[in-house]
C-alpha cells in the first residue's frame, strides 16, 4: 500500500441494510455506478456481505457494504443474518433500504432499533418508488427509484451530511513539535512484509511530518549507531512493540519512548481500558485461556508476533501453562467468557466501531481488553516509561512496592 492511499481502517463505511428484495444490491450499484452486487428478482440473492472499498463524491473515501436480507430464513438464513449483524458493527453509517410497496415491516423495525442501539448515525430509504403511485408515509426517509436514478443524487449528499466530522485525532503528530527529530525504530525480520512498512509506521511517518517534526526511521539493529552520531537528540522514539526491551535500554531514559501500537490504541479509542486490565496477567493460572485478536489476516511466519512471541512471553512471565488461542480478521468470538484477558493488537486495520464493539463486548462479559503494546511493556517492565508522554493516561496507573501497575 502506498502512503498516498486511505486503509480501510480509516475509510467511512457505510452499510446498506434491509429486508430481502427491497433493492440494497440495486441501490449500491447505483450509487456507486457500478455492478458491484449481483441483482435479480429471487429473494436472498445476496448471500454474503459485498465490500467496496472507493472514491465516492461528494462523500470521499469510503467502504460500500452490501449485506443480505435480514429476513432470510433457513439454517443458512440464520448464518446470513449473523453476518450482518457482525456487519453492523463496523459501519460508520447505516442505510436501511425498504421497499415503498411495503412501507416500514416489522423486520425494518427490528433493524432500526439495532442501529439505533449502536448508535450509529442513519437513514431510511424508501426505495421503487416509481413502482406506486401512493407510497406509505416513511418518516425523514429519502424516497429513491433505482430504475429511474431518481433521488439517488439527493441520496448522496444526505450520507455525506452524515459522515462523521474528523476530529483531529493524532497518532503522534501532538507529541512533537514543528522541527523535533523523531527516530521510527522498525525491525525487519521474517516476520516483517517484503518491500515495505507496516500501516502503523506509514501513518506515524506521515502524521509526524504534517506536524512539521523530521521522523527519521531505522531498524532495532542500527537504533545504538544512529544515537552515536554527532546531533542526534530525538525528542521521541516510537518502536514497534517487540523490540520494546532492547530499544528502551538503548535509548536514555530522558528521551520519550512509546510504541506504535501503544499509540494506535489511543488513536482507535481503548487505550484507556487496556492500561486498567493489564493487572489481569499478574492473576493467570495454569490452564487459563487467553485470547489473542489481530485485525490483519496477514500469512503467519514462523517467528509471528501474536502466536508465537506474545505467548512466549506470556508464559515466562508467568511461568504457568497458559491456553493460547487466536483469531484475526472479521472473526471474533461472541462469548468470551471462557477467557481470562483478550489481547488486541491496535487495530490499524479495523474501525473505531468495530474495535469498540468488541472492547464493549468484553466489558459487558467482565473480560479484560488489552493490548498488545501494553502487555509487552508491562511485561518488560517498562509500563510507566512507555505511557510517559502520553500525561492523561499515565495518570491512570498506579504505584505499589513492585512499581507501577
Amino acid at each position: 500500500m502506498s502512503l498516498n492511499e486511505t486503509p480501510s481502517g480509516e475509510r467511512t463505511h457505510i452499510g446498506f441494510f434491509g429486508i430481502r428484495n427491497a433493492g440494497k444490491s440495486s441501490l449500491v450499484n447505483r450509487i456507486t455506478a457500478q455492478d458491484l452486487s449481483v441483482v435479480s428478482d429471487v429473494k436472498g440473492t445476496t448471500t454474503d456481505p459485498v465490500k467496496k472499498a472507493m472514491e465516492l463524491l461528494p462523500l470521499g473515501p469510503v467502504v460500500i457494504i452490501d449485506t443480505p436480507g435480514f429476513d432470510d430464513d433457513g439454517k443458512l438464513g440464520e448464518k446470513r443474518i449473523k453476518k450482518t449483524r457482525d456487519i453492523l458493527k463496523t459501519c460508520d453509517i447505516a442505510v436501511l433500504v425498504t421497499d415503498a410497496n411495503n412501507g416500514i415491516t416489522d423486520t425494518d423495525k427490528e433493524l432500526l432499533a439495532l442501529i439505533k442501539e449502536r448508535d450509529i448515525p442513519y437513514l431510511i430509504v424508501s426505495n421503487k418508488t416509481d413502482m406506486v403511485s401512493d407510497c406509505p408515509a416513511i418518516e425523514e426517509a429519502v424516497s429513491v427509484s433505482c430504475l429511474t436514478g431518481e433521488g439517488i443524487d439527493a441520496l448522496k449528499e444526505r450520507l455525506a451530511r452524515l459522515i462523521p466530522e474528523r476530529n483531529e485525532k493524532r497518532l503522534a503528530g501532538d507529541l512533537v513539535k514543528q522541527g523535533d527529530l523523531c527516530i521510527l525504530v522498525c525491525p525487519i525480520d521474517e516476520s516483517a512484509p517484503k518491500g515495505r512498512l507496516i500501516l502503523p509506521q506509514q501513518l506515524a511517518i506521515r502524521d509526524l511530518m504534517d506536524s512539521g517534526a523530521i521522523p527519521v526511521v531505522c531498524r532495532d539493529t542500527e537504533l545504538e549507531i544512529l544515537l552515536k552520531k554527532q546531533g542526534i537528540k530525538p525528542a521521541l522514539v516510537i518502536t514497534d512493540s517487540q523490540a520494546f526491551k532492547k530499544v528502551s535500554e538503548a535509548v536514555p531514559d530522558e528521551i520519550g519512548l512509546t510504541s506504535f501500537s501503544i499509540l494506535m490504541a489511543r488513536y482507535k479509542g481503548f487505550l484507556e481500558i487496556a492500561i486498567k486490565g493489564v493487572n489481569a496477567v499478574k492473576n493467570l493460572n495454569d490452564k487459563d485461556r487467553i485470547l489473542l485478536a489481530e485485525g490483519c489476516t496477514h500469512h503467519r511466519q514462523c517467528n509471528d508476533i501474536g502466536t508465537v512471541k506474545i505467548p512466549n512471553w506470556l508464559r515466562t512471565y508467568t511461568g504457568k501453562d497458559l491456553l493460547i488461542e487466536t483469531c484475526s480478521g472479521n472473526e471474533f468470538p461472541e462469548d468470551l467468557t471462557p477467557y481470562k484477558i483478550v489481547i488486541h493488537c491496535g487495530g490499524c486495520m479495523l474501525t473505531e466501531n468495530t474495535i469498540r464493539a468488541r472492547m464493549e463486548s468484553a466489558q459487558k462479559q467482565g473480560v479484560p481488553f488489552v493490548n498488545y503494546g501494553i502487555v509487552i511493556a508491562f511485561m518488560t517492565g517498562i509500563l510507566e516509561r512507555s505511557l510517559r508522554m502520553l500525561p492523561s493516561f499515565h495518570c491512570l496507573l498506579t504505584e505499589d512496592k513492585d512499581g507501577y501497575t
